[in-house]
């Protein structure tokens, strides 16, 4: 996918001027950088990178949903989904959390780089984050199934704020798995954004969750409870 052709495809949703452009250009060449000394991702042929990442993320996207919104992005790796919403989105703020410090130092060049100033970086396991009911949406993509996801991201919304879910091919059947955590922790969902990737790419399913409650203060529990007896 050429950065026009995403431009195109997402007209009348989101309106990708020259500057956001350049600044997709310049992110894409600093992970292609970056990429040959550590193990951001697998992904290294701009193209790809365009449709897999930057337009992928952008699929459930919309003024109305990020704009004005604290937002936090877990697992974000090297910064996906938060960085691009970041990119697209300049009236949002959003605060990247991973685990491992080298990434996190990716994502700060990322943000010196493209003068970025509505996106921060904080090194930290999810469960170990101390802001609890903070943001307006938590939101993350390829970390974990979705009944363990949810006990992590969910104590940090604010009563109700959403959690954006962003699954592949299994969403569905991740959701059914995760019946027992959402009623645990309040949460109704509100949609599941089902999108294909042009060219026979695969599908997505883009769950957004609202919070009904506050967040009971047994959660999250420790990671390996979590891992071992998942809600």
């Amino acid at each position: 996918m050429t950065y026009e052709e995403m431009v195109s495809l997402l007209s009348g949703k989101i309106e990708l001027n020259e500057k956001t452009v350049e600044r997709f250009k310049k992110y894409a060449s600093l992970l292609k950088e970056w990429n040959e000394k550590m193990n951001l991702t697998a992904i290294t042929d701009e193209p790809e990178i365009v449709e897999k990442h930057f337009y992928d993320c952008l699929l459930p996207t919309d003024h109305d949903l990020l704009d004005d919104k604290l937002i936090c992005d877990l697992g974000t790796g090297a910064g996906f989904p938060g960085m691009v919403w970041a990119i697209a989105y300049p009236k949002c703020v959003v605060t990247l959390v991973d685990a491992t410090g080298k990434k996190c130092m990716f994502l700060n060049e990322v943000i010196k780089e493209l003068n970025l100033t509505n996106a921060f970086v904080v090194n930290s396991r999810g469960e170990d984050l101390n802001m609890r009911e903070h943001f307006d949406i938590v939101t993350a993509r390829a970390v974990a199934p979705l009944n363990i996801l949810l006990e992590v991201c969910v104590p940090l919304i604010k009563e109700k704020g959403l959690m954006i879910a962003m699954k592949g091919a299994k969403g569905k059947e991740e959701l059914a798995d995760a019946k027992k955590a959402i009623q645990k922790l309040y949460l109704k969902v509100i949609n599941i954004n089902e999108q294909a990737l042009p060219n026979d790419e695969g599908v997505r399913y883009n769950i957004i969750l609202k919070k009904e409650k506050k967040t009971e203060k047994k959660y999250p529990r420790s990671w390996a409870d979590i891992q071992k007896k998942p809600l």
